[in-house]
């Protein structure tokens, strides 16, 4: 797993102070790197139109044209005019080249974006707006450096800086940041990251459920209850999913038998020999808070979904122990507003994702949490996990 990060200034304040690399020397690699990825993958030649901000972002986006200058055809767009102080040096640097500029998007065969980065706290007034509306129609391959601007960038790939940044794992980033790589800043990424409690899950995190042991048979594997409500669809499809992951039996309980599949057994009443519960897909007005009560009067680990998570039943439920929450956003909205953490709507959730899973593990940490979506956050004990 990788490590992510809210903002990363104190991370590059870190550096001057502990490792002596002056902001020239981080912005030179950043640069560098950019440059890098471009000669990996652009014959000699290529057009290459990078677009600057007033800051460091653009001054990034300088550095890196003074690089690719002699051997691709480099064009500088000025969204706005230097203003950092890093921003006005890379200036005088591509000045003293006489690099080419342009006042328009052209045609070329890479695109960059170097007007606002991680640390822009704002709004893009019109002309930048409508730069940003011409670079998304380019024909061009489209790199971000850092961050796509404002979210507005629809990039192939985001070449970020030093470390990953959690805004760039945002549902609403999904359509703009493409592939992700991290860009070193002269010192190994392993040095430049702090701690944190954040982290991004890699492919080789996951571990699978597999049944290795030979001398077993299916009750081995457990024996889970789903909760079998009005919508009966979707408990059946959650049980299936739970064999299929390797589950040994599933049980459906209801009020009433109604089809369902062969490889799947019904009861009313919770069989005697279950090892985990699952509750609330689907389950409509099907259960009393006297069913409820009998069901989870145990301590058996218990996966809480849906219906379940929008009802005033789960207040009791959250004391439980071995708990897992699974909301999608509307669910999580309403989970929020039961437990008195926040009032809000969706659209403020899901711009404030990582906040909010915070602040209700924070309230609940015993529980594990697992809020649905474009990319799915796991929160729980204190650590919080983008897959």
């Amino acid at each position: 797993m990788q490590k992510l990060f809210g903002e990363v200034g104190s991370l590059d304040k870190r550096c001057y102070e502990m490792y002596h690399l002056s902001e020239d020397i981080l912005m030179e690699h950043a640069a560098n790197g950019m440059a890098s990825y471009i000669k990996a993958n652009f014959f000699k030649g290529s057009s290459i139109l990078i677009v600057c901000g007033s800051g460091n972002n653009g001054a990034d986006g300088m550095a890196c044209a003074r690089i690719l200058h002699g051997d691709y055809a480099v064009t500088l767009l000025f969204a706005k005019p230097p203003k950092s102080k890093m921003a006005q040096l890379q200036a005088q640097r591509i000045e003293a080249l006489h690099i080419p500029t342009c006042h328009k998007i052209i045609p070329c065969d890479v695109i960059v974006d170097a007007i606002v980065g991680t640390g822009f706290d704002g709004s893009l007034d019109e002309n930048i707006s409508s730069i940003l509306d011409d670079m998304n129609q380019s024909n061009a391959f489209k790199i971000a450096c850092d961050i796509p601007s404002g979210m507005r960038f629809r990039a192939d790939v985001t070449l970020t800086m030093g470390a990953l940044k959690k805004s760039l794992y945002l549902d609403s980033a999904k359509e703009f940041v493409g592939a992700i790589e991290v860009i070193d800043l002269g010192i190994s990424r392993s040095l430049y990251e702090g701690d944190t409690n954040w982290f991004l899950l890699d492919f080789e995190d996951m571990k699978l459920p597999f049944r290795k042991e030979k001398d077993s048979h299916k009750g081995t594997y457990g024996h889970l209850a789903v909760a079998m409500g009005e919508k009966n669809g979707a408990s059946i499809i959650s049980a299936q999913a739970a064999l299929r992951f390797g589950v040994g039996l599933v049980t459906l309980v209801g009020h009433e038998q109604k089809e369902i599949p062969a490889t799947l057994m019904y009861a009313n009443v919770l069989p005697k020999n279950t090892t985990a519960l699952a509750l609330g897909m689907g389950l409509g007005n099907a259960f009393s808070d006297k069913d409820l009560d009998a069901i989870l009067d145990n301590n058996l680990p218990l996966i809480a979904d849906a219906d379940i998570l929008i009802s005033s039943y789960i207040l009791q439920i959250l004391e439980r122990k071995n708990l897992v929450l699974t909301p999608h956003p509307k669910e999580f909205v309403a989970l929020l507003k039961l437990t008195n953490i926040a009032d809000i709507t969706v659209d403020e959730l899901q711009q404030n994702r990582f906040h909010y899973v915070e602040r209700l593990s924070e309230k609940y940490p015993h529980a594990i949490l697992l809020l649905k979506g474009a990319n799915v956050i796991i929160a729980g004990e204190g650590s919080f996990f983008v897959n």
